[in-house]
């Protein structure tokens, strides 16, 4: 390894030795569920379509009301005592994609990525009007005609933001509600609960109802799993937020269910 290699890798670890200290802090005050999170969502085109400008022009906050809705009423079901956990405002528009994720590269590689990414978050939330909002989702929006398939979503939960890649058009708003309050419980800390080989939810975490007898079909899709198990081999994705929940695990990982000790 070259000297000047090592350099920037000893660099970028004191960088993110900070970074990671400062995001412990703000990831605690967000998941005490003491108060309710506000969550900025901004629109990008992600491509020179018509249809995709129409709809991105036409967006407004009540595109985003069936997520806060099925937040609070699966906060319900965990007794969390907040009648409105999270609420969506939408920021605006931008013009600007984010930068694009290393395809396979070293872990320093996606190190300095992430740090990119918060930087380019950053100016992009100077870029508009100041909007309160803890957690910053950037929409990215596609022609369903020229793109059947977008690309992968993430979410930074360290930096307190996702990239929400969706679909254009009224007909696909209940399903990118669906990946929207996915990428948002990734920035709370729930992971993933799908074998990233098959997409088949994982037993028992990514099933709704671990317990059921028989234990298929399972009536709704763990939301972190993110298709509903029709049997051990097969799972179908819901096609809207009301067929999926929020199981026991990723209740856990996003502090809305304590162990006891």
């Amino acid at each position: 390894m070259s000297g000047w290699r090592k350099f920037r890798i000893g660099v970028l670890l004191v960088i993110l030795a900070a970074v990671a200290g400062q995001a412990w802090v703000r990831h605690s005050r967000l998941v005490a569920w003491d108060h309710t999170l506000w969550v900025a969502v901004y629109a990008i085109p992600g491509d020179d379509s018509k249809a995709t400008r129409q709809h991105v022009d036409e967006l407004a906050a009540a595109r985003f009301d069936e997520v806060e809705r099925w937040m609070a009423d699966e906060a319900a079901g965990y007794d969390l005592p907040l009648a409105e956990p999270v609420r969506l405002e939408f920021a605006g528009v931008l013009e600007e994609l984010p930068p694009s994720p290393p395809a396979a590269g070293a872990w320093y590689e996606v190190m300095w990525w992430s740090l990119g990414m918060r930087r380019w978050a950053s100016r992009m939330e100077g870029s508009v009007p100041a909007l309160p909002g803890e957690i910053a989702l950037f929409v990215i929006y596609h022609d369903p005609e020229r793109s059947p398939r977008v690309p992968h979503s993430l979410a930074l939960k360290e930096a307190q933001l996702g990239v929400v890649h969706a679909f254009a058009g009224t007909r696909q708003q209940r399903t990118n509600a669906i990946v929207i309050a996915h990428e948002l419980l990734h920035v709370l800390g729930a992971t993933d609960k799908y074998d990233p080989a098959t997409l088949l939810p994982v037993w028992p975490d990514g099933y709704a109802d671990p317990d059921a007898d028989p234990r298929h079909p399972q009536a709704l899709a763990e939301i972190m799993a993110g298709r509903l198990a029709i049997d051990a081999g097969e799972a179908e994705i819901p096609r809207a937020l009301d067929q999926t929940t929020i199981g026991n695990r990723t209740a856990r990982e996003i502090r809305w269910l304590v162990e006891q000790r």
